[in-house]
């Protein structure tokens, strides 16, 4: 059964990754990639839908951490008769897939269990195993399609009810590698090579990068550790940012509000960017760029809001009846048919980032900028159009005031690049859609009586996104106008200390059920706080989301004051990147 969502970690070779659980439960695995098929699925079913545990037998202890600023996970368990540790790790390999496992005996004599039950296409089919030998070592081999699995090892479980398990004692110094090894089933099992660790070479890699990190913000580690996470959402490859490793988990357990994140949103991407590059991290811009290109590459009319993490567009989505669902929530969806939505704002935030870009290395990519001329040409020209918001709501379209600022923020960054770096581009026309767009959403997203901006024109509800409106200077964060917006996102949408994104009573998503606190949103609030001069309030609440990060530092989409808990996809790039950018805008309103 799978375990409460902050019960575990991720590891990950910027490809894929695995999230394990307190009780060495490897849940939920997609290999080769992010949005392949899940080898290990439990988490969104039972362990029948395939799960890897390595734990002691009986009652145990258990604490964890990161091994250094790294990505490779330390766990230890206690029991009455001694202590051992696990090390779970992804080295990055060239082209491979190695998911490894490490138990070394601490003190006197743990007995282990070991269970490895691999069960293909998100636990839909039973593959065929068998024992084979490779390069004289006995392995076990786990084919069904396209997809093979080889489990390596010192000791091999045996077959057991359409499972392999085994108990055995592991002493003190006594140290057993496991290893899980994708490969295409067609491909010849000796081409895989010997074992590759890599635990050490993944420690020393992480731990570079780290250095490279700011540390004049608050709490520095928590900032680290999301920037790391960030990199482990980002594929090596193709420079594609996926949202979250994982699909439905709920953001109201038991409801319908499931969907699958293992897809690169060109507003989360770009989102995280802007954050890495505040951070110190500049050389990410350069992949994710190229990733860009090849991904929006065509007519600025097909533009998309979210592809694969290869660039692909076919993000069709569907529903797998087989899995009962983490907590029961059901329909378990893979694809995401948002990525057929209009939203707006994604321009803009694309802008944004690639300015970031052009200031923090000081010269202009003239291949990218010919893409962001066509896609602000083609804004022009489309701009008035209602969409579905950066919410990707499933009810009417409207004219979100969010998306209009975003707009306006398009259009802006295209002007200072022509300003700044002496592009080329029909500035005359850039500048009177600039100033109109502001215009009108000062005029039309503005509710004067209640000194508010609005969701969207002629609502009179609020959206949490709406905070950001100051920080991307449609608006100062010191205008009345938007001091007036903070009080009434803190009025309608608090809930127990943290924000909704906004309340789904009105019916403006045209979904049916509740949901939780959208940690971006509290996040957001931080920034807001931060550039109103609230920084008592600021540096309270961003206390308060720090404290909400489980034992390793990680975040979900949403949580749950009251039960407290974590629900919605995890960990969530969102959650992660907004935590960055709330730390560097405090510490730059502190000076």
């Amino acid at each position: 059964m799978a375990l409460p969502i902050e019960d575990y970690a991720l590891v990950g070779d910027r490809r894929g990754g695995a999230l394990i659980g307190l009780n060495g439960s490897v849940d939920w695995l997609c290999l080769p990639r992010f949005d392949s098929g899940a080898c290990f699925a439990g988490l969104l079913g039972t362990d029948e839908h395939g799960h890897w545990q390595l734990c002691p037998v009986g009652e145990y202890d258990v604490r964890r951490r990161y091994v250094e600023a790294s990505a490779v996970l330390e766990t230890t368990f206690t029991t009455a008769t001694g202590e051992v540790t696990l090390i779970d790790a992804m080295p990055r390999g060239d082209g491979r897939s190695d998911l490894v496992r490490r138990v070394t005996g601490v003190r006197g004599t743990v007995r282990m269990h070991h269970e490895w039950m691999v069960r293909l296409d998100y636990g839909a089919i039973v593959p065929w195993v068998r024992r084979q030998t490779l390069h004289g070592e006995a392995v076990i081999t786990a084919i069904g399609g396209p997809d093979r699995l080889v489990l390596r090892g010192p000791r091999l479980p045996r077959a057991h009810d359409h499972r392999h398990v085994d108990d055995f004692d592991v002493a003190a110094g006594d140290v057993l590698t496991f290893s899980t090894t994708w490969l295409p089933s067609y491909a010849p099992l000796e081409g895989i090579g010997p074992p590759d660790e890599g635990i050490e070479e993944s420690v020393r890699d992480d731990v570079r990068w780290s250095e490279r990190c700011r540390d004049d913000v608050p709490q520095s580690d928590l900032v680290r550790r999301s920037l790391l996470t960030l990199r482990l959402l980002t594929d090596s490859d193709t420079g594609g940012i996926v949202a979250a490793p994982t699909t439905s988990l709920p953001e109201d357990p038991g409801g319908e509000r499931n969907w699958d994140y293992r897809f690169c949103w060109l507003r989360d991407a770009a989102l995280t960017i802007s954050a890495l590059i505040r951070a110190g991290h500049v050389d990410e811009a350069g992949l994710w760029r190229g990733w860009l290109l090849r991904a929006v590459a065509g007519d600025p009319d097909d533009l998309q809001i979210m592809y694969a993490v290869d660039g692909g567009r076919r993000l069709t989505e569907q529903t797998l009846p087989h899995l009962p669902g983490y907590a029961g929530s059901t329909p378990v969806r893979i694809g995401n048919g948002a990525a057929l939505q209009r939203q707006l704002d994604v321009l803009g935030e694309v802008m944004i980032a690639l300015e970031r870009t052009r200031q923090a290395t000081g010269h202009a990519d003239r291949d990218a900028w010919a893409v962001q001329r066509a896609l602000v040409d083609h804004l022009a020209d489309t701009w008035r159009r209602k969409d579905h918001g950066l919410w990707e709501i499933r009810g009417p379209q409207q004219r979100f005031t969010h998306s209009q600022a975003m707009v306006w923020a398009a259009f802006d960054r295209a002007v200072r690049a022509v300003e700044d770096f002496d592009l080329d581009g029909d500035v005359d026309r850039w500048r009177t859609l600039r100033d109109r767009v502001r215009a009108e959403v000062l005029e039309q997203g503005y509710d004067a009586e209640r000194n508010t901006f609005v969701q969207y024109y002629g609502s009179t509800e609020v959206d949490a996104a709406l905070l950001v409106l100051g920080q991307i200077g449609i608006v100062a964060g010191d205008d009345p106008r938007m001091l007036g917006t903070i009080e009434a996102v803190e009025r309608d949408l608090l809930r127990d200390g943290l924000l909704l994104r906004y309340r789904t009573q009105s019916g403006v998503d045209g979904l049916s059920g509740d949901e939780h606190p959208f940690l971006a949103c509290s996040f957001w609030l931080v920034s807001a706080y931060a550039g109103a001069g609230r920084l008592e309030d600021a540096e309270a609440l961003f206390a308060r989301l720090c404290a909400l990060t489980n034992d390793v530092g990680l975040l979900s989409e949403e949580y749950d004051a009251g039960g407290r808990r974590m629900v919605g996809n995890f960990p969530q790039a969102f959650s992660h990147l907004t935590l960055v950018h709330a730390a560097i805008d405090l510490a730059e309103a502190r000076t």
